[in-house]
C-alpha cells in the first residue's frame, strides 16, 4: 500500500513538472531561470544596490571627464604656446632667408668691386711699367739725353724732379690701388663668413622649425585622442543617465507594486472569507504544498513551516485569490519556487521532509499561526506584521 501511495506521488510530481514546462497548467507563468524569482522587497534592495553602484560609476566617470577636460585645456595651451613658437620660428627664418638674400647681393657687390679693382690695379701697374721703360729707354741718349738737353741746370734739376715725382705718383697710385683691392678682398672674406654664420643660423632654425613642427603634431594626435576619449566619457555618462533614469523608474514600480501587495493584503482581510471545510481539496494538493514549503521554508523553524502553509491556504480561502492550492501556489509571479523551477526540481525528488508534510496537514486542516496573512517576505524596512523566523507575514 505505501509502495502504490509512493508511485502516485511520484507521478503526481513528473505529471505537475511536465504540466508546468509545457504550459498545461492555468494561471502558470511563463518559462523562468533556475534561479528564483526575488521577493518585492528584495527586487527594490537590489534595484537600490545597483542606483547605488551605477550612481558611483556616473561619479566616476564625470570624475575621468572633468580630468580629461582639464588635459585637453592644457593640451590646447600647448598647441597656442607651439604655435606661437613656430610663428616666431618662420620669421626668423624669413627674416635669415632675407639677410642671406641680401648678403649674397652685396658679396656679389663686392665680388664685382673687387674684379673692377683687380683691374684697375691691373691697368695702373701696366702705365706704369710702359712710363718706367720710357724713362729708362737709352735711345737719343735717353733719359740723360732729356735731362742734359736742357737748357740751364736748373731747367735740368727740374726736368728731374718732373720725373721722379711722376715715379712717385706712379707708386703712391700703385699702393693705393693695392690698398683698396686688399680692403674689397678682406671685406668679401668678412662677408663670406657672415654668410657662413648666416647659414649656420638658417639650419638652427630649420631643426628648430621641425621640432616645433613636430611637438605640434604630437601635441595635435594628443588632442584628438582626448577629443575621442571625451565623447567616449560624455557618451557614457548619458548612458548612465539613462540607466539611473530606468532604474529609478524601476525603483517606483516595484515600490509601488509592494504598497499594491500591502494594499492586497488589507483588502483580503476584509474580503469575503470561506470556511475550510467548505474547500476540497484535490489529489497531490497536500504533496504539493509540503514541497513548496521546503522550498519557502525548509531552514526555518516548524513555525515557519507552518506560517508559509498557512498563507497558501489563506489565499485558498480569500476572495482575492485563485480558490485552489494549485492556482494559488502557480498564480503567475507570487510563489518564487514556482517560477523559477525549484519547486519542480523539490516535486520530482520529493525533498519535503517530516516537518513539512506536518505544517501542510496542519494548515490544510485550518490552522494558522499568522492569521489571515496573504503575503510573506524577509525583513523590510517600515513593513509591520508578524515576524517568523527569517519572514514576516502580512
Amino acid at each position: 500500500m505505501k509502495h502504490g501511495i509512493w508511485v502516485q506521488r511520484k507521478k503526481l510530481a513528473l505529471l505537475f513538472a511536465l504540466a508546468l514546462f509545457t504550459g498545461i497548467l492555468p494561471c502558470a507563468p511563463g518559462p523562468f531561470s533556475v534561479s528564483a524569482l526575488p521577493s518585492t522587497q528584495s527586487q527594490i534592495d537590489q534595484a537600490e544596490e545597483e542606483r547605488r553602484q551605477l550612481l558611483e560609476q556616473q561619479n566616476q566617470n564625470n570624475h575621468t571627464l572633468d580630468g580629461l577636460k582639464g588635459v585637453r585645456s592644457d593640451l590646447r595651451e600647448d598647441m597656442e604656446e607651439l604655435n606661437a613658437q613656430l610663428d616666431e620660428v618662420v620669421a626668423r627664418l624669413d627674416s635669415l632667408e632675407q639677410q642671406i638674400k641680401d648678403k649674397s647681393q652685396q658679396i656679389a657687390d663686392t665680388q664685382a668691386a673687387l674684379q673692377e679693382a683687380k683691374e684697375t690695379e691691373n691697368w695702373q701697374y701696366t702705365c706704369m711699367v710702359m712710363r718706367v721703360r720710357a724713362m729708362y729707354q737709352f735711345q737719343g741718349d735717353g733719359y740723360l739725353s732729356e735731362i742734359f738737353g736742357s737748357g740751364s741746370f736748373a731747367d735740368a734739376l727740374n726736368q728731374a724732379d718732373y720725373i721722379e715725382k711722376v715715379a712717385a705718383s706712379d707708386r703712391k697710385l700703385m699702393d693705393d690701388y693695392k690698398a683698396n683691392r686688399q680692403l674689397i678682398e678682406q671685406h668679401e672674406a668678412l662677408l663670406q663668413q657672415e654668410m657662413i654664420e648666416l647659414a649656420n643660423l638658417k639650419v638652427q632654425e630649420e631643426a628648430e622649425k621641425n621640432r616645433v613642427a613636430g611637438l605640434i603634431s604630437q601635441t595635435s594626435n594628443s588632442l584628438a585622442a582626448n577629443e575621442e576619449d571625451i565623447r567616449e566619457a560624455e557618451k557614457q555618462a548619458r548612458e548612465y543617465e539613462e540607466e539611473i533614469r530606468k532604474k529609478e523608474e524601476d525603483l517606483e514600480y516595484l515600490r509601488k507594486k509592494l504598497a499594491e501587495e500591502i494594499a492586497l493584503s488589507q483588502a483580503a482581510a476584509n474580503a469575503t472569507w470561506r470556511d475550510i471545510s467548505e474547500v476540497s481539496f484535490a489529489e497531490g494538493d497536500r504533496y504539493l504544498l509540503a514541497n513548496l514549503i521546503y522550498c519557502e521554508a525548509g531552514a526555518e523553524p516548524y513555525a515557519g513551516k507552518l506560517a508559509v502553509g498557512a498563507v497558501v491556504i489563506n489565499r485558498v480561502l480569500s476572495s482575492k485569490f485563485p480558490d485552489t492550492v494549485l492556482g494559488v501556489i502557480y498564480q503567475n509571479k507570487q510563489f518564487s519556487p514556482a517560477g523559477s523551477g525549484r519547486l519542480q526540481l523539490a516535486l520530482a525528488a520529493n525533498q519535503a521532509n517530516a516537518e513539512c508534510y506536518q505544517a501542510a496537514d496542519e494548515a490544510m486542516s485550518g490552522v494558522t499561526n499568522v492569521g489571515t496573512c496573504v503575503f510573506f517576505r524577509t525583513p523590510v524596512e517600515g513593513l509591520t506584521g508578524i515576524s517568523i523566523g527569517g519572514h514576516i507575514f502580512y
